[in-house]
């Protein structure tokens, strides 16, 4: 169970926060509608019996609120909200309500906490998650342009595509209609954009890779075979601490293991699923 005398849950959103505090000693509830603005949070929490314990949720609002509150001696817990734990039958949700149970769950020690990365860690994250979101960008341009071609009837049979030899097959195209020409135009000069935009963020992360904290682990997971930089170095600020891991659980944690939803007997075999 929680060490200090007060035990707090949020229901962090974008535009408003619904807090709940529980007093271990006294029993008595304190519930409050609170701004999203960490200064109005922590002059909250002042006024409660102290010492004080926070709770939220891990979620789109980051890690701000967690560093606010433990920069001022406030312990703050960010809660993995797959691992909740949800009263069988509660089909009443609130955000004061979700406040109370979160609070609650603190108290009881029955919480899963994400590991919080550092602000540098997070801003990698960012920089290698904004070049995923580019690589999905470019391939839907592509894709684009190459269906415009292919409904009048002109397709690349030289080599591969999206080579110098394809682009300057590209830039030879011709059109009967105007409209064509400026769809035409308009998906070619997306593809270049992101193409430019995907080389930028390939360099920034080589840098980074190069010369961060970060190097050393992305040099030794460079030694394995096809993994690239860019791959070794979202694995490094994505795990972050490896030693949280164990050679079975990182395998789930990147997605790696596979899973099995299965209930009754198998016919034919005469063998359960756990046999198999």
């Amino acid at each position: 169970m929680v060490g200090e005398r007060t035990s707090v849950g949020l229901d962090v959103h974008a535009r408003s926060v619904a807090a709940a505090a529980i007093d271990g000693v006294t029993g008595e509830l304190t519930q409050a509608k609170l701004t999203p603005s960490h200064d109005h949070i922590r002059s909250w929490i002042k006024d409660l019996p102290r010492p004080v314990a926070v709770v939220y949720e891990a979620g789109p609002t980051g890690f701000g609120l967690y560093r606010a509150l433990t920069k001022v001696g406030v312990r703050c817990v960010v809660a993995a909200p797959s691992k909740l734990q949800r009263p069988s039958g509660d089909r009443v949700k609130t955000d004061a309500r979700d406040a109370l149970h979160l609070a609650r769950l603190l108290r009881l020690g029955e919480l899963t906490p994400v590991a919080v990365p550092s602000v540098a860690q997070e801003a990698a994250r960012d920089l290698v998650r904004a070049r995923e979101d580019c690589r999905g960008d470019l391939m839907r341009a592509r894709h684009r342009l190459s269906k415009l071609l292919l409904r009048q009837g002109i397709v690349y049979d030289s080599g591969q595509a999206w080579t110098g030899l394809h682009d300057t097959w590209l830039q030879r195209q011709h059109f009967d209609t105007v409209a064509t020409r400026l769809a035409f135009d308009s998906d070619y000069d997306t593809v270049l954009a992101t193409t430019a935009r995907r080389a930028r963020l390939d360099a920034a992360i080589g840098e980074l890779a190069g010369d961060s904290e970060f190097t050393p682990v992305v040099r030794r997971l460079g030694c394995l075979r096809g993994v690239s930089t860019l791959t070794a170095f979202a694995l490094a600020v994505e795990i972050g601490d490896w030693q949280r891991f164990t050679g079975n659980s990182i395998g789930s944690f990147v997605g790696l293991v596979p899973s099995e939803h299965s209930s009754g007997r198998v016919t034919g075999a005469g063998l359960d699923h756990q046999d198999r």
